[in-house]
């Protein structure tokens, strides 16, 4: 497995494994098979709801703690210092953990201030080795970053190739900060998985279009964790590092860039409603 090096010099694993949506009666058996297959990073949030199932797949696997690379994330909520440090003590208490290597802010809205505080805190203490935002643009996380002691070490954002986040990715590098990808496949919209320029290069490898979606975020040093509840499925998406994509068609991927959403736009003013005002108890 090929890591990539975070600003505080934690290594974090460039593919591993996510469990958005899967079930909470499902997600264990899912990251079971995950880390029976090979990976070591699971990526995971309170608002999944489902930390408890990764939790009792984590204590069964048999695998060293230190070989685990585990993220989990911190929902919207505005109850200062105090709440964050209590959401994260609530989600190792799930997660059956002492610390994780990667908490995150999920969304760019509440306090998110006295979240970082608190987590800056917890990093301190040893409750999260790392931390770091997810769906923030540029202007949150450099507005945080500025005005706060730690820079996020990750920012998790939808990246596949309809929305490549180039200029995104390039702000990021050049202040430390490690780009990851959320959707990396559009979720299959667009008929995504027959796509045929992707098909194209896929053909010309032996490989498939989620293998050559994987092979090019690795390339362009994208973290990424695809997820799929199918062992088979599994297997295959870490079959992508017996390949090189040439220059070529690294540049023939870049010109499917639509440079927009596949998804929705946090700048939006009904996702801020939407999202800025869904609490949830945990």
């Amino acid at each position: 497995m090929q890591n990539v090096t975070l600003n505080n010099g934690v290594e974090m694993p460039i593919l591993g494994f996510g469990v958005y949506q899967v079930q909470p009666d499902e997600v264990e058996r899912v990251v079971t098979d995950a880390l029976a297959a090979g990976y070591r990073s699971i990526d995971t949030a309170a608002a999944y709801f489902n930390e408890e199932g990764v939790g009792r797949a984590l204590a069964n696997c048999g695998i060293a703690r230190d070989e685990l690379f585990i993220t989990t994330k911190l929902w919207i909520h505005n109850e200062g210092e105090a709440g964050s440090r209590a959401r994260l003590e609530r989600s190792l208490e799930r997660l059956g953990l002492e610390y994780v290597d990667l908490y995150l802010i999920h969304q760019p809205y509440g306090d998110v201030y006295s979240s970082w505080r608190a987590m800056e805190q917890a990093n301190k203490d040893g409750l999260a080795r790392s931390i770091g935002v997810s769906n923030f643009y540029p202007d949150r996380w450099l507005d945080l970053a500025l005005h706060n002691e730690v820079m996020p070490a990750v920012n998790q954002i939808e990246t596949n190739p309809f929305h490549q986040r180039l200029r995104e990715h390039e702000l990021m590098a050049e202040h430390g900060m490690q780009i990851e990808s959320w959707g990396p496949f559009a979720e299959g919209i667009n008929d995504f998985f027959s796509n045929p320029t992707l098909a194209a290069i896929g053909q010309a490898h032996g490989k498939s279009v989620s293998q050559v979606t994987l092979r090019w975020l690795i390339q362009r040093g994208v973290v990424v964790i695809p997820k799929t509840v199918r062992p088979e499925r599994m297997a295959e998406n870490l079959e992508v590092f017996d390949f090189e994509l040439t220059d070529a068609e690294m540049a023939t991927i870049a010109g499917m860039d639509e440079d927009t959403s596949q998804f929705f736009d946090h700048s939006e003013v009904s996702w801020v409603k939407g999202l800025g005002t869904h609490f949830i108890d945990r």
